[in-house]
């Protein structure tokens, strides 16, 4: 649990996690990640993602290869202020993705994830609300070289990955490796939320880092393991943490 290689690990995800201080910040993320020079993989990096990080070198590398890594949850922030650091904001993906679908309005994306009839249903939602011409639908049990065939037919210039960890992640760094300019976004249940499958929590359980819950009630036997056995595993991990290691490698974390 405090072994070297888990901790090498948290410290190299650390290391490249982008905090975004405040609003101002948040719109010129935008407005980079809208224009992108070349193909840019959008990660989000929650206390799931870290036990996994944890177990999976694998999974490490993939996620590590990102070119934007943003903190999601209140876990997250936890350990951030166990390294003594400021945590900023919380960029979850199911606030923050749709502000980028409008950003992308009018413009070509593929929406490659879930499962019907909800992947249909994210479509439908996605053009009428944010103006996006979705131009690609999969759902998201495919191997990754059918994703790398649709990205060299289509050319979208967003790609919303909602597969999940860690698959997502490992599809994405494959096709940062094939690509043109185009931004590639690790969703998770990003395109279920879109598509009515999954519903958010109250907004005054979300200011209070406590959308976990609301999931958790609403689907106990999936999420058991990642929420009931994960979060005491995460919080037990942070406790192993080196302050100086890991708040030395964020400090030097380079800004996108």
């Amino acid at each position: 649990m405090g072994d070297v290689a888990s901790q090498n690990s948290w410290k190299t995800i650390i290391g490249k996690l982008r905090v975004v201080h405040d609003d101002r910040d948040e719109h010129g993320l935008i407005a980079a990640l809208s224009a992108p020079q070349a193909a840019t993989v959008l990660g989000f990096v929650n206390a799931h993602a870290m036990n996994l990080v944890a177990a999976d070198a694998d999974y490490c590398k993939a996620l590590s290869a990102a070119d934007v890594l943003l903190r999601d949850g209140s876990g997250m922030a936890i350990l951030f202020r166990r390294i003594g650091l400021a945590p900023g904001l919380n960029m979850n993906g199911t606030d923050f993705i749709p502000k980028l679908l409008a950003a992308f309005k009018g413009r070509r994306v593929a929406f490659w994830g879930t499962q019907e009839p909800f992947l249909t249903q994210a479509v439908q939602h996605s053009e009428t609300v944010f103006g996006v011409q979705v131009v690609s639908v999969h759902h998201g049990f495919a191997e990754a070289e059918a994703y790398i065939d649709l990205a060299r037919q289509l050319q979208p210039a967003l790609i919303v990955l909602g597969m999940g960890m860690p698959k997502q992640e490992a599809i994405a760094a494959q096709l940062a490796a094939q690509g043109g300019p185009c931004l590639i976004v690790c969703g998770g249940a990003v395109l279920d939320f879109l598509g009515g499958k999954v519903t958010r929590a109250p907004r005054w359980l979300r200011r209070l880092g406590g959308e976990w819950l609301f999931r958790l009630l609403k689907e106990p036997r999936r999420l058991f393991m990642r929420y009931v056995v994960g979060n005491p595993l995460f919080l037990l991990r942070t406790l192993f943490c080196s302050k100086a290691t890991l708040g030395a490698a964020q400090r030097s974390s380079r800004s996108v």
